[in-house]
């Protein structure tokens, strides 16, 4: 075996033992939580100690956004195939999966501050979603919203709105329908500004 088909082996194998690695942290965020989600209870699920595990990922923060990173290319879809109908899907599923809506969120709140690891994910995901719901309501509406915006301005909102009910679902799920108040928003969205009657 030469030199190459050892490196192309080793490289196999760190590949799939970072994908156990992922699919285990899934399954302990889905079952503890954000919080509860410790580097030691992930290791422990694929046979590794904590240290062997920080040879994949050297830090939680690294870890959870290794899982969103994940997460977001299991959700992926080409741009060009996004349907508002499809947001309100995606919304739906996401009120089926909280353990990682709470790792999104907890993280997202953290990234802010300057030299956080995972501000860099979010900037370029945010940059990138921002762009793709942007197209998504140029296919729906065309240049223009019944509003009258045209759909770079309105990008941010729709985003906002998404992220923004994700946030008061997580602290109010009895009080706060998630799925039912992202389409409320949509029928809002298409519908032109009413004309005051003077």
């Amino acid at each position: 075996m030469s030199y190459g088909d050892v490196m192309t082996t080793r490289a196999i194998r760190s590949a799939e033992r970072r994908a156990e690695i992922l699919r285990a942290a899934l399954e302990v965020i889905a079952e503890r939580g954000y919080r509860g989600a410790s580097l030691a209870a992930v290791a422990e699920r694929v046979g590794l100690t904590q240290q062997g595990l920080l040879h994949y990922f050297p830090t939680k923060e690294a870890l959870l956004v290794a899982v969103l990173a994940e997460r977001d290319k299991w959700d992926a879809m080409p741009d060009s195939q996004w349907r508002l109908d499809l947001l309100a899907s995606l919304t739906e599923y996401n009120a089926m999966r909280p353990g990682i809506v709470q790792t999104f969120s907890a993280l997202l709140g953290e990234s802010v501050t300057e030299e956080h690891p995972a501000r860099e994910f979010f900037t370029q995901r945010y940059e990138a979603v921002r762009a793709t719901m942007a197209q998504v309501l140029r296919a729906e509406y065309g240049e223009r919203l019944p509003s009258g915006l045209t759909p770079e301005r309105a990008a941010p909102l729709l985003v906002a709105v998404m992220d923004g009910l994700q946030y008061q679902w997580l602290l109010a799920p009895e009080d706060v329908d998630m799925p039912g108040a992202f389409r409320d928003f949509l029928t809002l969205l298409g519908e032109a500004p009413g004309v005051s009657e003077d």
